[in-house]
Order: structure tokens, then sequence, then C-alpha cells
């Protein structure tokens, strides 16, 4: 993170990608420090940080090395070569880690041991426990264990990605010869077990490591550190089964299974320097690829914590609401259809149900007799035999035409979805795989009903995934709607998707690649050229240099722009005679904001909404399908402008982003927690009888036609 003092002038256009991914991550890790947020929840953020790094050596590193490997010297936007960057990203990691170590060690367990709950080291545990635990490992874990030595007969093993390890350095009684040897800590074992009273938990590779002397008979264990390789997660699909998207993706993974070069090993400290040289030689690392640690590795690791049955120690616990409009009087569900051809409907999650929302209306299509067909996307979805997926099969046995677009690129689950695939199609449903050259990641459903004498059609479009575990945590928008031209959009949509049509324009949808690019350019320009221009986007991520520059051109003009960006913005705001009128924030709390917003145009000329499935990254504008729709009923676009005043209002959750590329909380009495204010006021909304929505403002921050400047 920038120091805050450089000049203006002196100031690059464009803040590096790769360094603007790390300072989000050490916003998540600021959540986990804040003393105000409960104990476990803590926990929580601290795994999650760990997840993101994890993930961030896996694609980010993993593609930069490639660049480098290839003899790529073109810099980045920000000016920066691959070399330069990766060497930037080494510090900053260092630093995010070692605060990670202190919070864990001097902050967090202490805490949770005055809680009661316990992380025991092995050396803490009285001889009782010790006896019972040696117990546990011949009964339970040595029978799973494979310790392998390296030597002449024995080749280094591929160590698989992610896997915790143990890296031992062992003496040969007899021969008085040293050799490495390493043991696999199986994925199956559970990582913390039971050490006493509900509540106390040791980490299993301490108990394997105190039993070392058990798998190597006539051997001295001469010391034992745990270790954990990182491999590229890039999926390379051979031009030889392009014809076949499922037969690639399914050979690609069984190559990245076991060739996918090393990008990262962690080490645990005191780790030796022979042990060190070997893991780096062995891997083909070079010595700035490991990285020490002196507390737990794999801090993902942690939600098994956060699982401790302590509601006290968590937040309070909440249940998403049904929204009124799709509630009779008695309370009993309306019929969906019905609702929707009173007007459009716009759900935002978690807040509102994602079970009596979506998955309601996919169960009711599949059990209608009068519904002809739903063609549906999955991009990620959380597994085989949810309610949304087996909406799809029942619809396909009763005889509908049921397609579903499955991406089997989905970085992180494309073992899942090739199992969804394949029991989709066995139950009788269509399922295209992608579109060659694309990722589809757009979120839509499209239903088919036949009433009275004329075929209807309903859709929905949202900002996540259909996937009910991440809606319960994850903030996202849906619209669900009868609007002719939509549907007929979305029924265009699914045929460029299916049947690679040459579609390139559409009534109201901006779809990526074809025109959302376009049709953003168009109305920052817009907005430009306005006296009283006003742009307010909500993303997770802003890294495409054209619109940047256009949003830069923009703030020129005199257009207030306010980016409310989660995760990487390469923008830099506020900068003297760049980006005078460019305010950045991101908001980082108890729920992942995930869902994006676009507003364009003042108050007086009438704003427009939109809402959907793409960033502002170049790959989501050239190289994904991705889909955004309009949101023109008037009390609906009202809430999202509510909401975006919400967001802009936050003193709590927000950080802001200044000129020198440094992120800091924003400023004020810090009682505007706008998710909280979300929560309440999905609450009020689901209290109200009568069906459809109003206008009047529900979250108490600011009139709704009062977005600040």
């Amino acid at each position: 993170m920038a120091d805050g003092h450089e000049h203006p002038a002196n100031l690059r256009r464009y803040l590096n990608r790769e360094l603007s991914q790390l300072d989000f991550i050490e916003r998540v890790i600021a959540l986990a420090e804040d003393p105000k947020t409960p104990l476990l929840e803590r926990v929580k953020f601290l795994a999650i940080s760990g997840q993101n790094l994890d993930h961030f050596f896996q694609v980010r590193v993993g593609g930069l090395k490639t660049q480098i490997e290839a003899g790529v010297s073109a810099p980045s936007p920000d000016g920066l070569e691959p070399r330069e960057q990766l060497a930037a990203v080494r510090p900053r990691v260092c630093e995010l880690m070692q605060r990670q170590s202190d919070l864990l060690k001097k902050d967090l367990t202490p805490k949770l041991a005055e809680s009661g709950v316990v992380l025991h080291g092995w050396s803490e545990l009285p001889p009782a426990s010790q006896a019972e635990f040696a117990r546990h490992f011949d009964e339970q874990i040595f029978p799973v264990l494979t310790p392998l030595t390296v030597d002449p007969a024995h080749p280094f093993p591929y160590i698989s990605n992610l896997s915790l390890n143990l890296a031992l350095m062992v003496r040969d009684r007899e021969t008085g010869v040293h050799r490495f040897a390493r043991v696999k800590v199986p994925p199956l074992l559970p990582r913390f077990l039971p050490a006493g009273a509900p509540g106390e938990l040791i980490p299993v590779e301490q108990v394997i490591a105190a039993h070392a002397p058990i798998l190597f008979p006539g051997s001295d264990i001469l010391s034992c550190h745990a270790f954990r390789v990182t491999r590229d997660a890039d999926l390379a699909i051979e031009e030889s089964d392009a014809d076949d998207k499922l037969l690639a993706v399914v050979s690609a993974l069984q190559r990245r299974l076991r060739t996918n070069d090393a990008v990262r090993v962690e080490i645990q400290s005191g780790l030796s320097d022979e042990a060190k040289g070997l893991l780096a030689s062995e891997l083909e690392l070079e010595p700035g690829d490991l990285y020490a640690s002196d507390t737990l590795l794999d801090l993902g690791a942690l939600w098994a914590i956060n699982a401790v049955d302590r509601p006290d120690l968590k937040h309070p616990p909440f249940s998403p609401v049904t929204p009124a409009v799709l509630r009779a009087e008695d309370g009993s569900p309306r019929d969906f259809f019905e609702c929707l051809q009173d007007g459009d409907l716009l759900v935002h999650h978690p807040y509102e149900s994602f079970a009596t929302t979506v998955e309601r209306f996919l169960g009711q299509a599949a059990a209608d007799p009068a519904v002809l067909a739903i063609k549906h996307t999955l991009y990620r979805t959380s597994r085989l035999g949810n309610a949304s997926v087996n909406a799809l099969v029942q619809a396909a046995a009763a005889g509908k035409e049921v397609v579903t677009l499955i991406e089997l690129t989905a970085r992180f689950d494309e073992e899942t979805n090739i199992a969804l695939a394949r029991a989709l199609e066995q139950a009788g449903v269509h399922v295209v795989y992608g579109m060659v050259g694309l990722k589809a990641h757009g979120k839509t459903t499209l239903v088919v009903r036949r009433e009275g004498d004329t075929i209807r059609r309903y859709g929905h479009i949202g900002t996540g995934n259909y996937n009910p575990d991440t809606a319960r945590s994850y903030e996202d928008l849906g619209l669900f709607t009868s609007d002719p031209e939509i549907c007929a959009d979305l029924s265009e949509f699914f045929n460029y998707l299916t049947a690679y049509s040459k579609q390139q324009g559409f009534r109201k949808l901006w779809v990526a690649p074809r025109t959302l690019r376009s049709n953003l350019t168009e109305l920052i320009r817009r907005e430009a050229e306005a006296e009283d221009g006003r742009i307010v986007i909500k993303v997770n991520a802003l890294a495409d240099a054209e619109l940047i520059d256009e949003l830069y051109r923009a703030s020129q003009a005199g257009a207030q722009i306010d980016l409310i960006v989660r995760g990487v913005c390469c923008l830099r705001p506020g900068v003297p005679g760049l980006s005078d009128r460019i305010r950045v924030r991101s908001i980082v709390g108890r729920f992942l904001e995930h869902s994006r917003i676009f507003r364009f145009g003042s108050d007086a000329r009438g704003p427009i909404y939109a809402i959907g499935s793409a960033d502002l990254m170049t790959r989501n504008l050239d190289r994904r399908v991705e889909v955004v729709t309009p949101v023109e009923d008037p009390p609906l676009a009202a809430r999202l402008g509510e909401v975006l005043a919400g967001l802009l209002a936050d003193d709590v959750l927000a950080w802001e982003l200044d000129a020198s590329g440094a992120w800091r909380r924003a400023s004020g009495a810090r009682v505007e927690n706008v998710q909280t204010k979300l929560l309440e006021a999905a609450q009020r909304r689901a209290e109200r009888t009568g069906a459809g929505e109003t206008t009047e403002t529900a979250m108490g921050i600011v009139p709704v036609q009062e977005i600040p400047r």
C-alpha cells in the first residue's frame, strides 16, 4: 500500500491490480482484528483472509510466473512488468502473514481460551491426555498415514495442491545417514481433534508429529515441521480436446492434478536450511517463493474453530424474510406467476430468502403443468441435490423442455460442475457446456408458460450464483420480471448460448461481450456531457483501463462519480486534474458485498438503474458472457437508490481510497452500518400488508432521491 505522501504529479495513472488485491485481503484481516466484531466471527474473517491468500497465489501469482516463464515483459497498465510485480508482491504478503500470525497467537488464541475455546499445543496437554491420544493415534491415525523418505530408491514425491504435510529430517541409527522424509496429513482426518472438555482442540498435525518416531522405527527424528505447497490453478485446455468441452475440461483437470507448477511453499518457522533447499529445488522454486510462518499453516482451516457451537461468540442469528408481495393476507404463499403479472419483483439476499424466492420460482415452474420450458444458467452451485437442481430434474421428468448452461471452467468448481452436468444429462436435461473461448458468467433463468391461448415468458436475472449456501452470506440482488422485451431478450440470449447465434443487439439487456462495454461507455459519456452529470457504480472489481479512462474524462468534464468497489480497484481517485470528482470506497462486513449496481443520471433528469453479473474488468467485458438488466419500475429503482445511499453513508464498514493508493477507514461517528440497516429494512418491508412495493424510505438513512454527492 502506498505511503500516502507521493506528489500527485508523480502518481501513475492506474493502481496495480495485484497489489490492490492484497489491499483487499488486508481489509479482511482488519475485520478479524476489530475487537468490536464477535470473537468467533473474527476467527472466520481470519480464515477467509487465509483462503484469499491461497487463491491469490493460485491465480494471480501463478499467472505472473507463467508470463515470466514465457518471456512476457509487456507492462500492465500501471507500468510494472511481470517480474517487477512479482517482486512487489512478496514484501506485502510477508507483511500480511505477520499480521495474521500476530493476530492468532497474541490476540485471538488467548481470548478464545478465556471464553472456553482452547487451542492446545501438544506440550500443553497433561500426561493423561497424551496417553489417550497415543491410543487414538494407534487406532485411528497411524493406519492411514504413509511416511515417505527421499533417497536414490525413493524419488521426491508429488506434493498435491494445498495439502498439509510434515517435513522431517531423520537419521538412520545404524548408518548415521540423514534423510528427508515427508508425511502427508490425510484430508479425511479432521484438522482439529477434541482435546478434553467441549471447545478444547488440538491441531491433528501436532498429534502426528508427536508420534513421528512410530512412523520411522530405527531412526532418530532430528526435526519435524509442517509445510504446504500452493500450485498454479490454471486449467490449460488442449486444442486436441476443444471439440468436446466436457472431455477437454476432464482432461485438463487430470493434467492439473499432476503437473501444475508450484508457486509457493509455506513452511513452519524452524525448518532447517537443508530441508528448505530440498523443497525449493525439487519444486523448482526460488528461495523467495518460500514463506515462513510461526503459527498454524492453512488458516482457512480455522472455519472449524468458527463452527464451534458458541452462539454467544457470534453475530446474532437472523432469518431471511419473504417479500410481502409473495404472501397472501393469511400468510400463505401467493402464486409466483400471478405476482409477476402484477409487476416486477426485486429481491435482496441474504436479507430476503433465497429459498422462498429463487428456489420457489424454479420449484413452481417445475411443478406447473402450464410451464412448457425452463432455461437456466449455472456457474457455481453448492452440490447435487439442492432445490434448484432438483427442480430442473423434476421439470425434465415431467416432459418439459429444460436447458441448462453449465460453465465447466468455473475456477475451483470444475469437478463439481462436471458431476452436476453428467447427473442432469442422465435426468433428461439438455446440458450446454458453455462456449468456446468465452466463460458464461451470467445469472439468468427463463420460464415459458402457456396461459390460455397465449405464451408468456417470465425471467430472473441476478447478480449472484444459484447457490443456496452462499446466498446466506453473500449480498446479491435479483430481478423477477415478465416484461415482454426483457424476456424476449432472454430468449435470444439463450439462443446465443446454445446455438452460437450471431446476435449483435438486444432490446433492453446489456450483454457481454456484445453490447455491455458499448452501453457503459455511452452512459458514462452521456453523464460527462451533462451539466449535472452523476454516476454511482457498485462492483466487486474495477480494472479495465478503457472504462477507467472514460471515468477520468467524465470527472474532468464535471461529472460527480462515486464508486463502491469491494476488491480490486485500479482507478486512482482524487488526483487534481485527473479524477478530482471521483470518490472510491469499499464495504467489507458480515456479508460479502457481491451485487453489481449501476446508476447513471441526476435526480433532476431521472437516473437509469441496472443490476447484473458483470464486474468492470476486461475479462468480464470482452471474454465472458455477462448479463445486466435495467430496473425500470419506479419503486424498485427507488430501492436501488436507497441501497446506494446507504452504502455511501456507511461509516462502520466502509474504507476510502485516496490518491496515493492508500485505503483508510471512513471517517464518521461509526454508527451507520449499512448491512444492519438493510436487514432491518427488509424485515420492515416483509411486515407490510398488501402486495406491491412503495417508494417509502425503509432504511432511514437519507431520502431515496438524495444520494450524497
